[in-house]
């Protein structure tokens, strides 16, 4: 959800039409998808969830992705819900709900479910639902003058796509609901200490290290990286018998993957792999 202003705003005043709000560059083995309305901080809108939908699932049907990356143009990651669709054009506030079930949870559970890594290149705030599509994707990285923000409750808002489920399973429940209640931002480098993000680096350098570590993943065993995507979703609920079962039978997945005999022939022979990554 945006927290700087609820003014309306006719799209035509702020962007032109045909600009896409979602830009895909296409990298050997891996895609950048860039949040691409800079002009009001990349606050979401219905049709950029739109856009950034057909964009993910173009890149889930190319076997040749192996990785996802996500960052945002200009001096934010984003500021969530674009607030002036919040408002109709009598003056009345749209009750939230319905963009959340048509929207924002089954972007979330995409970017969980997706059978290769994402990572987010948080290169500024990324502040309400944004906050945690950031979170829920597998590796955060954050420029150094980046911020995380739950602002839902200076509205009086719940936080919401996932952020409920993920904060307390990140830093616990006492910093969860002190970030959800005071509604006050986390710097990048206090999130790294909490073990909220993975790693902090340099504005300058934040691109070059994402794009370095997608590269990584472009030529990793892809197929088992996705099965520990679920293993460790699926630990947040199982107990611990139930989670060896469930390793167990990922295991055999993996190991029946080509992959896995590339993996242990590699390392015998003293030789870099040559994961084929197919999924």
């Amino acid at each position: 959800m945006e927290f700087l202003t609820v003014r309306r705003i006719a799209a035509t005043e702020t962007e032109a039409m045909d600009e896409s709000m979602i830009l895909v560059a296409r990298r050997e083995g891996y895609r950048i998808l860039t949040l691409n309305r800079p002009q009001r901080l990349n606050a979401f809108t219905i049709p950029m969830h739109r856009e950034l939908a057909a964009a993910i699932a173009d890149a889930e049907a190319d076997q040749a992705c192996r990785a996802l990356l996500i960052t945002g143009t200009g001096r934010a990651f984003s500021t969530g819900q674009d607030l002036n669709e919040r408002i109709t054009e009598s003056g009345d506030v749209v009750v939230p709900g319905e963009a959340l079930q048509q929207y924002y949870n089954p972007l979330v559970l995409k970017l969980r479910a997706l059978p290769f890594p994402v990572v987010a290149a948080v290169n500024g705030v990324a502040a309400g639902a944004s906050c945690n599509i950031a979170l829920a994707c597998d590796i955060v990285l954050a420029a150094r003058s980046a911020s995380f923000l739950q602002p839902f409750a200076r509205l009086g808002l719940v936080p919401d796509a996932g952020g409920t489920w993920l904060l307390p399973r990140l830093i616990g429940q006492a910093r969860a609901r002190g970030l959800a209640m005071l509604a006050e931002p986390l710097s990048a480098e206090k999130a790294e200490e909490w073990g909220l993000i993975w790693k902090v680096s340099d504005d300058n350098k934040l691109m070059n290290e994402a794009e370095k570590l997608c590269a990584h993943f472009a030529t990793a065993p892809t197929y088992g990286l996705g099965l520990v995507k679920r293993a460790f979703d699926a630990a947040e609920d199982n107990d611990l018998a139930t989670q060896l079962d469930l390793e167990r039978t990922l295991q055999r997945q993996a190991g029946s993957h080509p992959d896995y005999a590339e993996g242990v022939k590699a390392f015998l022979g003293k030789r870099k792999p040559a994961f084929t990554g197919k999924r």
